[in-house]
């Protein structure tokens, strides 16, 4: 089966093609980063405004650069939640009205579920069951994973995801949008023992997050100095370190208590270069295999849409003619594929 996946739950509009045979054929993004940068963050009505002009032509690019037409369709997947509303109701409704203009099926996917399977489409991909770290701009997840839809959520951020706490920390070191890539880059440059701050919740039973209060530890360091780049960049080392170990010791945590020996790191974060050396280096000491996504493919994007999309298709999921879009969406009321 030949699946469309379509992606639209926040500012990056998406699109793909994954054949059950073949596998990802082709995919396709348009990052609204530039519309939104002078703004400093994610503007709903401009995103959404946005995505309806792109996605049309996107499709039609990816079907071209294949050299195929839309009767070679067998279905397609779009991302009905979580995200901005207004944005996943563009693609819900695109991709709805062309399954019912072209008369194929269309199904409904979980956007955290998309990066979750995200590294399936890698060469190697890992085996079920394993433990899985969700970790974007907004969400922070720790996910047992039996099988597709078979999700147990062990643990969450009880306030600011992980990336979002990096862009709210960017934005307090007077940095650009997107924040938490340049909070990254900048921190590259930092001294990782000039300031410590907590590794929070780390000293307590459970797989919760907390990282709202590292926000406040690097506004008191900077209200404290003249704010150099220097001083900016130690801040930033001291931030990101904080936040690195409190996901890798929770990730230990987790292999540990559920006595599985395969990681999977998933959503905008897992890009993140130092999070990978150190989940790596944790994974080799507790004697399992940590998965990455490639990174294009750690942001949003069509490919991991249409590949769940094309698993839950194939195992006779599909939608009603409704339009459907869900802001909010627990893992766990998810079924299996």
């Amino acid at each position: 089966m030949l699946v469309l996946g379509v992606e639209t739950s926040c500012d990056e509009t998406a699109v793909a093609l994954y054949d059950s045979h073949r596998g990802l054929l082709g995919h396709r993004l348009y990052s609204q980063v530039d519309v939104h940068a002078e703004y400093g963050g994610v503007v709903p009505e401009i995103a959404s405004r946005d995505h309806l002009r792109k996605l049309l032509p996107l499709i039609r690019e990816v079907l071209d650069a294949e050299g195929l037409k839309r009767t070679a369709i067998g279905g397609i997947a779009y991302t009905a939640g979580p995200g901005l509303i207004g944005a996943l109701l563009v693609g819900a409704a695109v991709a709805r009205s062309l399954a019912w203009a072209w008369n194929i099926p269309s199904v409904a996917v979980h956007h955290m579920e998309g990066h979750l399977l995200a590294p399936l489409l890698e060469p190697e991909p890992p085996e079920f069951p394993f433990v899985a770290l969700l970790v974007s701009g907004g969400h922070t997840l720790l996910v047992d994973v039996r099988g597709i839809g078979s999700y147990h959520v062990l643990g969450e951020s009880l306030d600011d995801a992980a990336g979002e706490a990096f862009d709210k920390t960017a934005k307090l070191l007077g940095l650009g949008y997107p924040g938490g890539p340049a909070l990254a880059r900048l921190a590259e440059g930092g001294d990782a023992g000039r300031f410590h701050f907590p590794r929070p919740m780390t000293d307590r039973p459970g797989l919760d997050f907390s990282f709202s209060g590292l926000k406040t530890h690097a506004l008191n360091a900077l209200a404290a100095l003249e704010g150099t780049p220097q001083d900016k960049a130690d801040i930033a080392c001291a931030f990101q370190e904080a936040v690195v170990d409190t996901l890798v010791s929770k990730c230990r945590r987790a292999l540990r208590e559920t006595g599985l020996g395969r990681l999977v790191v998933a959503g905008g974060v897992s890009a993140n270069r130092t999070m990978r050396k150190k989940l790596q280096a944790m994974a080799e000491s507790e004697r399992c295999r940590v998965y990455f996504p490639r990174p294009e493919f750690c942001t949003d994007n069509g490919a991991m849409i249409a590949f769940a999309g094309c698993r839950r298709l194939l195992a006779g999921q599909c939608e009603t003619s409704a339009i459907e879009a869900r802001a909010r969406w627990p893992m766990e009321t998810l079924t299996g594929a």
